[in-house]
């Protein structure tokens, strides 16, 4: 059945690019009512779809949704990843500014919210989105594929030169609650060079050694070091989840990456939706439904986060 937290749970931060204190409330829905977006601090037209075809194409460092009215919000995959992950299928989150904020640069403190309200079972069925045939888009070296799955899987690849990340891949089968056991506690991740720039361009503000894993060369700048060897490609996978949740419905279908990222994912649903035979709407039995993201997540899957590598 579909779901919808039991209370409403508030996140306080500040915005990853913006730096600007940012509220962020996750409120119950109604069944079919999907997940949306709303504006606190805008008076009119303050509602966005958390849909795929509201996100802005070529925005590269985060995900951005906008309604017809031009009302924004940014940054949104974080929490996406963690709604999907955590099996909600319906949701109002508020937020008073034009960014999620980014917490910790991972998504394990909204999934503690979440964890903590818990879940309310709904009175309608789960349909998810069966992919058919194979789908592939492709930015220069950088592809994004769905083939064919009765479960979500996702392959992910990175090839970063700095050697404290350098070549990582994974595979992960997302249902029984593997997304907050393996990835919701990976945190976003850049090079040092790249935040020079991002400064320099009046972008990520509000970024710090605590809310993201920075790297120079072979060294690991923030304190504490990672929270796994593979986190940068961890933290893929936890992005390519909130991306594809823009679906608008969960997917059956194994996703692969390679040097992928939000824009590109973005692309491949665009692509996706563009071919009618390529997928297909399915309701949900207790088998099918067993095997989603969020399924039978419990407290104590949630990482300690005590660990460094």
């Amino acid at each position: 059945m579909q779901t919808t937290i039991k209370s409403p749970v508030r996140f306080d931060g500040v915005g990853l690019h913006s730096g600007a204190a940012a509220r962020v409330t996750i409120h119950p829905a109604s069944a079919e009512y999907g997940i949306w977006f709303r504006r606190t601090d805008v008076d009119s037209n303050a509602l966005i779809a958390a849909r795929w075809d509201q996100v802005l194409p070529g925005v590269k460092l985060c995900t951005r949704i906008s309604n017809e009215a031009g009302v924004e919000v940014s940054t949104i995959e974080h929490i996406m990843a963690a709604l999907s992950g955590c099996g909600v299928h319906n949701a109002l989150v508020e937020v008073d500014g034009p960014e999620i904020p980014i917490l910790d640069g991972s998504a394990v403190p909204f999934v503690e919210g979440i964890v903590a309200q818990g879940l309310r079972r709904l009175d309608a069925p789960v349909r998810a989105i069966e992919v058919l045939a194979p789908v592939e888009v492709r930015d220069g070296d950088a592809t994004a594929r769905l083939d064919p799955s009765d479960t979500l899987y996702i392959d992910f690849h990175i090839d970063f030169a700095d050697s404290a990340i350098g070549r990582q891949t994974k595979t992960l089968n997302m249902a029984n609650g593997s997304f907050v056991r393996e990835l919701c506690d990976s945190r976003t991740f850049c090079r040092q060079v790249d935040v020079d720039v991002m400064h320099a361009n009046g972008l990520a503000l509000g970024g710090t050694l605590d809310n993201a894993v920075v790297v120079d060369g072979a060294e690991v700048l923030s304190p504490g070091g990672l929270r796994h060897t593979d986190e940068a490609v961890r933290h893929k996978m936890l992005d390519a989840l909130g991306d594809l949740a823009l679906a608008g419905a969960p997917l059956m279908a194994r996703y692969s990456g390679h040097r992928a990222g939000h824009a590109l994912t973005n692309k491949l649903l665009r692509a996706l939706f563009a071919q009618p035979d390529s997928f297909r709407m399915v309701v949900c039995d207790e088998t099918m439904a067993a095997r989603l993201p969020g399924v039978g997540v419990r407290p104590s899957d949630i990482p300690a986060m005590a660990h460094a590598c």
